[in-house]
């Protein structure tokens, strides 16, 4: 896994602040990187209830070390536990299920490891998701007609074409023929090709260049920053996709509790370096199908211009737009949320990308 800064909290939303000439993008707040005290009540909420149930344990009994798991200190081999799951201390090196820092004696190395069951289940059990396996939920799903004279899948907008649904991929085998790429992998260096798809779980875990490559596979290309904005906003410029008033549960963008904390079950920092793991977007009430959320529309019928996920933009520097199903506040409202923090080449869970077209 690669290590992802714990700014990521919040899905990557922690960008800087940057000099943009982006219309209507100056009034957007970017949030402060150093992760500040004046967390939303849902997430001090989320966090607390953590912090209750996992922080607030000590380790539990102990055992003799020499008839233990025992990683050559006196430490390794103490029981522990963590969420009500019984583990035992040992070096991470040496656990083969979840390690846990802050339930065990002795150096930062020496953590509570508990067992996953069911191939990646976490201790408290919330999914049943398979690390390994890769589910394709959008077999079958064909794009429909373009609208406005723009490509299939795409809808005109002023004098340009956006895809109406964020992207999702399709693998290109060597005879040109497309399969589904499931949406929770990164692609690496696999030919892929991007599909605007209703009722389609859209590609997370996608990085800038790859999602401008899949858009250029499919004659298509990245959205500028300024085109990105006029999709969102419409004609008039509204700061929401359909409106100036936000409006709750029009998009999908506040989850009571980040999908990593419950996936791991701990607020620990190590869970942080683990944003690209599969099993976070197919948790219950997370990443939602495209146009799932009927209302979170555009003036030109876009959806999820706001929410769902981080939205990639041709900036070479780095920039995706609209927050993602966490967060559509912390680096600004709605169509104006963006985050600059990271280049092309980062990508975890809530990264993903729709298409432009002239």
């Amino acid at each position: 896994m690669r290590l992802v800064s714990v700014l990521a909290l919040f899905g990557a939303a922690c960008g800087q602040p940057a000099a943009s000439t982006d219309a209507g993008a100056a009034d957007a707040s970017v949030f402060d990187a150093s992760f500040d005290a004046s967390f939303d009540a849902s997430f001090d909420a989320s966090f607390d209830a953590m912090t209750e149930r996992d922080g607030g344990m000590t380790p539990e009994g102990g055992v003799d070390a020499g008839s233990s798991l025992d990683g050559g200190d006196p430490w390794s081999g103490t029981a522990c536990s963590v969420s009500g799951v019984s583990g035992v201390c040992l070096d991470v090196s040496a656990c083969d299920g979840v390690s846990t820092p802050g339930f065990c004696p002795g150096p930062s190395n020496i953590r509570c490891c508990t067992p996953r069951t069911d191939g990646g289940v976490p201790p408290d059990g919330s999914t049943s998701c398979d690390p390994e396996a890769r589910p394709q939920p959008n077999v079958g799903l064909v794009e429909a007609a373009g609208v406005g004279g723009c490509p299939a899948g795409m809808v005109r907008v002023s004098t340009f074409c956006v895809d109406r649904y964020e992207a999702s991929l399709a693998e290109v085998r060597p005879d040109g023929s497309l399969v589904p790429w499931s949406p929770y992998f990164h692609p690496g260096d696999t030919r892929v090709r991007a599909l605007s798809l209703r009722n389609a779980v859209p590609q997370g875990y996608v990085d800038g260049r790859t999602a401008a490559r899949a858009c250029a596979e499919a004659g298509k290309r990245l959205c500028t920053n300024t085109e990105w904005l006029r999709a969102c906003q419409g004609p008039d410029a509204t700061t929401y996709p359909y409106g100036n008033t936000r409006e709750t549960g029009r998009c999908n963008d506040a989850r009571a509790m980040h999908p990593a904390v419950e996936y791991f079950g701990t607020s620990a920092d190590w869970i942080w370096s683990e944003l690209d793991h599969p099993c976070i977007n197919q948790l219950p009430m997370s990443l939602a199908t495209t146009g799932a959320y009927a209302d979170c529309e555009t003036f030109e019928g876009l959806l999820d211009m706001m929410g769902n996920l981080h939205e990639w933009t041709a900036d070479p520097d780095g920039t995706f737009r609209g927050g993602f199903y966490v967060d559509t506040v912390r680096n600004g409202p709605g169509c104006l949320y963006r985050t600059t923090a990271h280049d092309m080449g980062h990508f975890d869970y809530s990264t993903g990308f729709r298409c432009c077209a002239d």
